[in-house]
């Protein structure tokens, strides 16, 4: 009886040293187990399987060799019974030729013989063979010499009763054996057909019973498989389950992440439209400040330096002669911050529209680089909204920069369409063409600045090399900003004519 004593466990102040990282061992073979359990599980229904087929061919041999054996232990039996008729033959015609005295009596006597001796080879080599005990052979090599003996004393009385010299030739060599032998040599022939018999039916009965053996076998086998098949199912209905579940948990997750990066994504566009606009912005106070204070500031000194210029010019030349030369770097200063003001923001732009500043800007851009021009451009001055059409400058200023600096071109054409709720820019040059390494480059900012200040405005960049030379801008914009998003921004400051 087991006992019921419940182990101690360790105190706590002595933890198991072992118990930690057995634990953890268990631990991974359990996970492993786990993980490659359908893969077990098919193995050891191969091997279940293999094993049964090896066994159920196993059995079936042996089968076919008891039915062998019982079928050649039946032959034999034949065999002895058909020797035993003949010699029961051979008898009845040696009394029919003793009372008959007849010499076709005689015929069948050595006929018999013949049949006899004929029947006796199959049986004397199986006996002979490795099927037969040495008992057997015994008894039937000493049958063998008691039916040559009774065959040649028959013929020895037939010769003998005989009224006249007799032919036995085929009854073989004569003998004078003592006729009582016939009895032994049946009692013998029976008892081998009793042992064939016994023989076939140990046989029989062993079939059948490898036979029930084998079904059994066979019936658990399929049993055992089908067990395992249902394991093996359940344990993949319970992976693919788990893999459901974990493909939907990364779904949402990724879709998660895409709500995420779409929401990162539009407020960096938000973030980059209200950078852009808060730098045109400045760039206008800027201009402002700059056309207000400096303008005045400069234009006063040119006046005051005009003033003292023609009240020396006739008693001080050489003074004059230095205030010429400071109104011409006043001069140059107001050009100066001409310039500056309509970079930051160009006054024709705001004060004659887009196409006029296109226009302007192309100009300038091709007497400064030595280009031949194409223009395409509307015959009247469209209206679009303010920050449309300043992304629309913006990117074209930037193109006629880049192809002055970098594309050796000396030809470019600008065209401007607009119609079914959007205006197109399409700006191309001849030059040496931008290459595909430079559109993946991260620090070319231009490109990117451009194709950022045209997205916030909900428009499409494109920008691509051109055929077979040179590169080709393109850019599609809503004719009202649809995209501009919700941000308080200060309002735009008024420019104004320039000195």
């Amino acid at each position: 009886m087991p006992s019921l004593s419940t182990p101690q466990p360790n105190p706590p102040d002595r933890p198991n040293p072992s118990s930690a990282p057995r634990s953890g061992a268990a631990t991974r073979l359990a996970d492993w187990m786990r993980n490659r359990s359908w893969a077990i599980a098919m193995t050891v229904a191969i091997v279940i399987t293999v094993g049964g087929l090896v066994i159920l061919e196993t059995a079936r041999e042996r089968i076919a060799a008891e039915y062998e054996t019982a079928l050649e232990a039946r032959d034999v039996t034949v065999q002895l019974s058909t020797l035993a008729s003949q010699l029961a033959r051979l008898s009845e015609h040696q009394s029919e030729f003793l009372l008959t005295k007849q010499d076709a009596a005689a015929h069948e006597f050595c006929a018999s013989a013949a049949r006899i001796r004929e029947n006796e080879q199959p049986l004397r080599r199986f006996y002979r063979s490795n099927k037969a005990d040495s008992a057997e052979l015994a008894s039937f090599t000493q049958i063998l010499s008691l039916i040559d003996a009774r065959i040649g004393a028959g013929a020895n009385a037939l010769q003998r009763a005989a009224p006249h010299p007799l032919d036995l030739s085929a009854c073989g060599p004569i003998s004078q054996a003592d006729p009582a032998g016939a009895t032994l040599v049946d009692s013998t022939l029976l008892l081998l057909r009793d042992n064939e018999d016994r023989r076939a039916q140990h046989a029989l009965a062993a079939s059948r019973a490898d036979q029930r053996i084998s079904t059994l076998c066979a019936a658990g086998l399929s049993a055992l498989n089908i067990v395992l098949f249902i394991l093996l199912f359940r344990n993949l209905g319970i992976q693919l389950d788990r893999q459901a579940r974990v493909q939907r948990q990364l779904i949402t997750q990724q879709e998660g992440l895409d709500q995420l990066v779409a929401e990162r994504t539009r407020q960096l566009e938000a973030l980059g439209w209200h950078l852009q606009a808060v730098s045109e912005n400045e760039k206008t106070q800027l201009a402002r400040e700059l056309h207000d204070e400096l303008g005045a500031i400069l234009t006063a000194s040119k006046m005051d330096v005009a003033w003292a210029n023609r009240k020396l010019k006739d008693s001080e030349p050489d003074i004059s002669e230095k205030l010429r030369r400071a109104l011409a770097n006043l001069d140059q200063g107001i050009a100066l911050k001409r310039r500056i003001i309509e970079d930051m923001r160009p006054t024709v732009l705001a004060n004659f529209g887009l196409v006029t500043a296109l226009r302007t800007l192309a100009d300038e851009a091709a007497q400064r680089n030595g280009w031949t021009l194409e223009l395409h451009l509307p015959a009247d001055d469209i209206k679009l909204d303010e920050q449309t059409e300043i992304a629309l400058f913006r990117v074209a200023q930037e193109s006629l920069t880049n192809a002055a600096k970098y594309a050796r071109a000396s030809k470019v054409s600008i065209a401007l369409q607009v119609g079914d709720g959007e205006v197109a820019l399409h700006i191309a040059d001849n030059g040496v063409g931008i290459m595909p390494a430079d559109l993946k480059r991260t620090h070319t900012h231009g490109l990117l600045g451009m194709r950022q200040r045209v997205a916030a405005h909900g428009g499409r960049f494109d920008i691509r090399r051109g055929t077979p030379s040179g590169t080709d801008i393109d850019v599609s914009m809503p004719s009202v900003s649809t995209a501009t998003p919700s941000i308080d921004l200060p309002p735009a400051v008024p420019s104004k004519s320039t000195v």
